[in-house]
């Protein structure tokens, strides 16, 4: 019977303490017995567990396996591995591993589950997981071309992308390294960096031209990332590349487009230059070879007599150098060139077109090249007459962009090539004098001055009585018309002004139309009516010319001449030479107004990037102190809680010790009364005594606790220094001793200060301050910077040798000196002073500049004395300045007002 109890005993006991959770169920569906652990797990009490049916417990979700389950056990089955979810009286649910069999006898169910549930949500997070990687791969494959290669550089895998964009199929890669796709774009050293990159462990990020199969172009977005081993060293790199193929077109079409409005801009440049026809066609073709990718320009004229062709121009360029012709020297077969190259044109003089040619007796021309190039030629046609051709050579195709642009340059050549040959005519003339004016307009962009010069150039040239500006307004509030500019014989009077308009509304409408009116003998004219009569007559005028300035601006203008001591007929060759005049005159308003445009846009650009460099430069400042006062309030709150925590402590240990020393004095007066009482103790006694040496032990315990009160002592005042350095609850100004926080920045420093190879000392001249009304947290900052950089200014000092010998306070050790005194204007002054080595003026002038620092890198941000110059003088309305010279120390000068208003 006893074996039995025992028995039962232990299996109690092992059903109260087992970690696995223990029940036993009757077949109605409720819980007969559980072991602790239930409750443990779930919270629910025993009772609550058996007041219920089992099944009401299970989730929703795991109720019908349950219930199979358990129809197979009260048939007689075990169960055995059944997970489902068990309610907590939380409300939470976790997962059970169930095991279970039945005595078919009693009609009990014995059953035995565990915890799975850390399993269960680890397997459900790793599914999602590997769900999540799936979707990553999916959306990486549609986007991306992905390649996987070994440290060799050969391709073990390639996604569908990559075939598709690379044209290659997988079979045709794997195996390969990525030459397969080189497109030849890049040089040797770019590749040799990116593999210099990747192999030393590091991510290579670049832009890469490649080749496809059909031998297209693409570009790609490339990221490799080098798989590394155990040993540090890459196994294998994996590349992934998006295609940027169109925005590469894109850029290089806006480059083309770029490139091309500065070509026609630096042609326009060059034909508008004085100079002869060679001279001027010869920097055609120098820019024309500085712009376009071409191995031969050549431009050849007719002469106008016999209209043979002549050389005028050209320039031949190989890999290296650009070779100027310009003479039959130069080129001596170029007739030959020309010749094949006009026959090629149609009768219609048609411009060729990326044109592939053939050239007899190649040998002859300065390289047997011609034909390995597509040619681009267009004829010179002035009023439909052809004046000579220009010839372009290149490797590339011509783009339909560029082709337009070379039309355009070949009649603005064109037009260029007459007007030169028209001034050279003219040259032998008088009238060449009117084309040196012409230039002489041109060479300024002032349009007061261009117009001056006009006028009194042109009356001078044609002696005439006046010449003056006229200029009409139509878009303002109220149409003008005025005279700007004059020029005239001194006996005339002025017309400069404003004309009322009721009274020539004629000009109005020449001007609108931009006509040209010419009035001989104003008397008998049929083209005016009474009112310019009765104009003309209250100036004199007998006979005026008119000709409009056809700019491209909204305002009019013309240019008017007229006598008015007689009469005077305008021959052909005046009004020719004027015309010429206003066209250049036109000319330059145009590229005046334009000037003058681009100088206010320039300027306007130039003061919105300097405003936004400045605003750039003081975000970054106000960043980086925004930091620095984090930081600064951080290491505050910490030296706050290391205080705090090492204060409780020291206050047990030190009121303890008064009570250890009293209750010790007891003692050893107990001690001795009893030697007193019996002198002759037991022999073992004796003996320890004078082992441990009881006289001496009774004679230094005294002395022992004396010295741990004088320590806990010395950790009170550090604690109380470190709480009042931080001074987290004095965000807001307080009138507060200064004394008390060098003091306190002094004694956090102190081991810097009795740890140097030579200790530094300091020196203290306190005045008699009142208390000072600052922000005490900030100011102690301040404090500790300026000690900090003395302390390291002497470091460095002693390290090197160095000592400054111009100090008053001290001439050998390493010493600061610390003054305060009560200044004027009611100012707390602080002087803190160092005998280091100093410094130069340039450093000291760019002391309390941002980021400026002369310690190593590491060491200093330079932030400090930044910092400490705006709490001084932004928060606390005082200054701070530095006096230092070269080898003799360093003072900072700290004026704060004592109240604050």
């Amino acid at each position: 019977m006893s074996d039995e109890r025992e028995t039962e005993k232990n299996y109690s006991q092992f059903f109260s303490h087992s970690n696995d959770l223990l029940c036993i169920a009757s077949f109605n569906g409720y819980f007969k017995c559980l072991n602790p652990v239930w409750t443990k797990i779930f919270g629910w009490s025993e009772q609550e567990f058996k007041n219920k049916p089992f099944i009401d417990f299970a989730h929703p979700e795991d109720r019908n396996v349950c219930i199979a389950a358990y129809a197979k056990l009260v048939s007689g089955e075990e169960v055995f591995g059944l997970e489902s979810r068990f309610l907590g009286q939380d409300g939470s649910y976790k997962w059970l591993s169930w095991n279970a069999s039945v005595s078919g006898d009693e009609q009990l169910v014995y059953a035995v589950a565990r915890d799975i549930t850390a399993r269960k949500e680890s397997e459900i997070s790793q599914k999602q997981y590997i769900k999540e990687l799936e979707a990553l791969k999916f959306a990486l494959n549609i986007h991306s071309l992905v390649a996987i290669t070994d440290k060799q550089g050969k391709i073990t895998y390639a996604n569908e992308k990559f075939c598709e964009i690379s044209q290659y199929s997988q079979t045709e890669l794997i195996g390969q390294d990525h030459r397969i796709v080189n497109s030849g774009y890049h040089s040797k050293d770019f590749f040799e960096n990116l593999w210099r990159t990747i192999s030393q462990g590091n991510i290579w990020k670049g832009e890469i031209k490649n080749k496809a199969k059909d031998g297209t172009y693409y570009w790609v977005d490339t990221l490799i990332v080098p798989f590394l081993d155990k040993m540090a060293k890459p196994y294998q790199y994996v590349a992934i590349r998006t295609d940027i193929t169109q925005r590469k077109l894109s850029e290089l079409a806006l480059l083309e487009r770029s490139r091309l409005s500065l070509l026609s801009a630096e042609i326009s440049l060059a034909l508008s230059q004085s100079g002869s026809v060679p001279e001027i066609l010869q920097s055609c073709t120098k820019t024309l070879s500085q712009y376009l990718d071409i191995a031969f320009v050549c431009i050849w004229t007719f002469e106008n007599q016999t209209h043979q062709i002549q050389l005028q121009a050209g320039i031949h360029c190989t890999d290296r150098t650009c070779q100027t012709l310009t003479n039959n020297q130069d080129f001596p077969n170029h007739a030959v060139l020309a010749n094949s190259i006009i026959g090629l044109m149609t009768k219609n003089n048609q411009a060729l077109f990326n044109e592939e040619v053939t050239i007899k007796n190649e040998e002859e021309f300065l390289e047997p090249f011609f034909s390995n190039f597509l040619l681009a030629a267009y004829p010179l046609i002035i009023e439909q007459q052809s004046i000579g051709i220009i010839a372009l050579f290149s490797k590339e195709l011509f783009t339909n962009s560029t082709h337009n642009l070379l039309n355009w340059i070949a009649n603005n050549i064109a037009v260029a090539i007459d007007r030169i040959w028209a001034r050279e005519e003219l040259l032998s003339r008088r009238e060449a004098l009117l084309l040196g004016l012409a230039s002489q307009i041109r060479n300024s962009l002032e349009l007061d001055t261009i117009l001056a010069t006009a006028v009194c150039e042109i009356r001078c040239l044609l002696q005439i009585d006046r010449c003056y500006f006229l200029r009409y307004l139509p878009n303002l509030p109220q149409p003008t018309l005025t005279i700007t500019h004059e020029a005239r014989n001194p006996n005339l009077p002025s017309m400069l002004g404003d004309i009322p308009m009721e009274k020539v509304t004629f000009l109005v409408n020449i001007l609108l139309e931009r006509e040209l009116l010419c009035i001989d003998a104003t008397n008998s004219t049929c083209l005016l009516d009474s009112v310019p009569q009765e104009f003309f007559s209250k100036f004199g005028i007998t006979a005026q010319l008119l000709l409009p300035v056809k700019n491209n601006s909204s305002e009019f203008g013309a240019i008017v001449c007229s006598h008015s001591c007689e009469k005077h007929t305008w021959s052909h060759s005046e009004i020719s030479l004027l015309q010429a005049v206003t066209d250049q005159l036109a000319i330059a308003i145009d590229h005046a107004q334009l000037y003058t445009e681009s100088r206010a846009a320039t300027l306007a650009a130039q003061t919105h990037a300097e405003k936004l460099s400045e605003t750039l430069h003081k975000l970054q400042e106000t960043q980086s102190q925004l930091i620095q006062h984090e930081k600064m309030s951080s290491l505050g709150q910490l030296v706050a809680g290391v205080a705090h925590e090492i204060n409780n402590p020291v206050n047990f240990i030190h009121g303890n010790i008064t009570h250890a020393s009293e209750y010790i004095q007891d003692l050893l007066e107990v001690l001795k009364l009893y030697n007193q009482h019996y002198p002759y103790p037991d022999p073992e006694i004796r003996s320890f005594c004078e082992e441990i040496e009881i006289d001496f032990i009774a004679d230094d315990l005294g002395k022992l606790l004396s010295s741990m009160k004088m320590g806990t002592n010395r950790i009170r005042e550090i604690v109380l220094s470190l709480r009042n350095f931080s001074r987290l609850d004095e965000a807001e100004k307080k009138p507060v001793d200064i004394h008390e926080g060098l003091e306190n920045t002094l004694l956090i420093l102190q081991h810097r200060l009795k740890s140097s190879k030579c200790n530094i000392s300091v020196v203290k001249e306190y005045g008699h301050l009142p208390l000072v009304d600052c922000y005490p947290g900030q100011l102690n900052q301040v404090f500790m910077n300026i000690l900090t950089n003395a302390i390291d200014a002497l470091d460095e000092g002693i390290e090197h040798g160095v000592s400054g010998i111009g100090s008053d306070f001290y001439t050998h050790c390493p010493t600061i000196h610390i003054s305060t005194a009560v200044g004027s204007n009611n100012f707390a002054l602080i002087q803190i002073a160092d005998n280091g080595f100093g410094m130069t003026e340039d450093v000291r002038k760019r002391l309390f500049d941002p980021f400026f620092t002369t310690k190593p890198v590491g060491k200093g941000t330079g932030l400090g004395l930044s910092i400490s110059y705006q709490i001084i003088v932004e928060k606390h309305g005082g200054s701070l300045k530095c006096r230092s010279e070269s080898g003799k120390g360093t003072e900072f000068l700290i004026q704060i007002p004592i109240c604050s208003n």
